[in-house]
């Protein structure tokens, strides 16, 4: 039998020993979520556990991003962007191919940055085209578009402003050019070509492409007369002839620029204005004085019509009486009248009565007769 080992006194006593217990912020989480399991599981068997974490997961959303949040630049509303203008040209009729566009931006737009400028042309029964694009001016208001293409006929051009967003403003006022490279056509109506005209000046009556410049040169005597065709092309120019031949060269310039030219040839024939002088008394008694007289004086143009309104100058020089004068208008008939007296006391013999007639349109003319004091 073994001996039982005796324990020294002098050996220490060691005790079991135990796990150490939970601390006691352990155990306070473990009772919540003991308490949050049982929540759980009522809120699954209610339908309420959806809702809950959706709300949740949108505080959350909000939460982060206010946080996250950093700041940025502030988003301007975009509005109607301001309308440019187009410079409408002096003159639409050209016949150069291409043209300078001109225009103004309007004053919000000046010295925006990004901001680009468009130019559109229309032609008859067809949509606006886009033919170029610049940036706008950063110091000024006013553009160019250079070099500008035409095609034959009308051009309607429209301008827009973009922005940098690349927002387009409505298009401008239209102003047009007007491509035109044919010369224009020129037609005398009157006089016809090889007429004699018995008058120093011809009336030239014609039709020709609207305002068009005319000049008319006569080559007879080196004298050049200008005009300008009306609206609808007519025109009517007064050139003076020299006797015989006159050959008129008619140059016409249409609005674009483009020359044409015709020639017309007429003669001026020896007929010329006519003034014929009447007295209703010839011979006068110097024993019968004071005596009335009368002077007529009868105005015919180179074709034998009566000229109206045309101012005769009447003058009368008897011996021994002062020299008598009065200017007198032709009636509608051609003729004028001077009443006047040969006084007592005018001397034996004889003088001129004169009649003087000057007319724009068919020169001058006089006559006289003799006045004898017996």
């Amino acid at each position: 039998m073994t001996p039982r080992r005796r324990l020294d006194a002098r050996t220490a006593y060691v005790g079991i020993q135990r796990p150490a217990g939970l601390p006691l912020a352990a155990r306070l989480l473990l009772a919540v979520a003991i308490v949050a399991l049982g929540g759980l599981v009522l809120l699954t068997a209610t339908g309420s556990l959806t809702k809950l974490v959706a709300g949740f997961g949108s505080q959350l959303g909000s939460a982060v991003n206010v946080v996250t949040a950093t700041e940025g630049p502030t988003a301007i509303p975009s509005g109607p962007i301001d309308i440019p203008t187009l410079v409408a040209p002096t003159e639409a009729y050209t016949n150069k191919p291409a043209v300078d566009i001109t225009g103004q931006l309007p004053g919000v737009a000046v010295g925006q940055s990004g901001y680009r400028i468009r130019l559109y042309v229309t032609f008859k029964g067809k949509q606006p085209a886009q033919v170029a694009e610049i940036a706008a001016p950063a110091t000024t208001a006013f553009f160019t578009f250079p070099a500008v293409s035409l095609e034959s006929g009308a051009n309607d051009f429209t301008a827009t402003v973009l922005d940098a967003a690349g927002n387009e403003s409505q298009p401008s006022s239209a102003i047009r050019y007007v491509l035109d490279t044919t010369p224009p056509k020129t037609t005398i109506s009157s006089p016809k070509a090889g007429a004699t005209i018995d008058t120093p000046t011809v009336d030239l009556i014609g039709r020709t492409q609207a305002r068009s410049s005319l000049t008319v040169r006569n080559e007879a005597n080196a004298s050049t007369v200008t005009g300008t065709a009306a609206a609808d092309g007519t025109f009517r120019i007064t050139v003076p002839l020299d006797p015989g031949p006159n050959g008129l060269t008619i140059t016409a310039t249409d609005p674009a620029g483009n020359v044409g030219t015709t020639t017309i040839g007429v003669t001026r024939g020896g007929k010329t204005l006519t003034v014929v002088l009447h007295a209703s008394t010839y011979r006068f008694t110097a024993t019968k004085l004071p005596s009335s007289l009368t002077l007529t004086a009868v105005v015919t143009d180179p074709t034998g019509a009566p000229v109206p309104n045309a101012d005769v100058t009447f003058s009368l020089s008897i011996p021994g009486v002062p020299v008598v004068t009065q200017d007198v208008p032709t009636d509608g008939t051609g003729t004028a009248v001077f009443q006047t007296t040969v006084p007592k006391g005018a001397s034996v013999g004889s003088g001129p009565a004169l009649a003087f007639v000057t007319t724009t349109q068919f020169g001058t003319a006089s006559d006289r007769v003799v006045i004898t004091v017996q």
